[in-house]
Formats: C-alpha cells, structure tokens, sequence
C-alpha cells in the first residue's frame, strides 16, 4: 500500500507541489538568513513527494525552534495548514481518497510548525 499509494500521490499533485517547495527553498536561501526557512521548505519538499510510511516526530523542544514556528506561523504556515486542511477535506469526501486526507492532515501539522520536527521511517 504503501509504494502504491506514494506513487499516485507523486503522478496527482506531489511531484508539482515538491517541485515549488524546492523552488521557494532555493528561493529563501539565497539570504543568510533565510537558510533555516528554506532547509524547512527543503523538508518538506522531501515529505511531498512520498508522505506514505513516514511520519513526523518532534526532534527537540527549544526556545529558539518556538520563536522560530511563531515567526513561521504568521507569515507562512497558516496559509500552508488550511491549504492541507482544505485538500484533506475534499479527499475525504470518497473512502478511497481517506488516506490521502490522512496524509494531508500530516503535511498540515508539519506545514504549521516545521523548526524541531524530524520526518522518520514508519
């Protein structure tokens, strides 16, 4: 399930969606202090392209990581958490599309609060 399920999500939406987080992760980089936003658009870039039979953990709970989400929530993720919340929604809709919504629900969770979450290997 598994290989397949990331296969259809890489043909129907995941390879574009990856594609312009890596764009916007080069595209914050190119500051000094941009680079740790784009290392968490490059992050989750890599969870675009194949959300199934990974999961998100929390690495470290730091003052820094939480000054660093709240700054990333009002400017970015907000917006990128509804989007996910939204597209969870529509696939919902059907039985099929179920695990998808699932694994939206986990791109919004990581797209909400990406500084101190690792992606790991179910």
């Amino acid at each position: 399930m598994r290989l397949l399920g990331n296969i259809i999500w890489f043909i129907f939406g995941g390879l574009i969606e990856a594609i312009l987080w890596f764009f916007f992760g080069l595209l914050c980089s190119i500051t000094v202090i941009g680079i740790p936003v784009g290392k968490q658009c490059f992050k989750i870039a890599r969870m675009q392209l194949a959300p199934f039979g990974k999961k998100v953990v929390d690495k470290n709970r730091s003052s820094l990581g939480l000054v660093a989400n709240i700054i990333w929530i009002i400017l970015f993720g907000w917006e990128l958490a509804v989007t996910n919340l939204i597209s969870a929604l529509i696939f919902g809709i059907t039985i099929i599309g179920i695990p998808f919504a699932k694994q939206s629900l986990k791109l919004a969770y990581l797209s909400l609060m990406p500084f101190g979450k690792d992606i790991v290997e179910n």
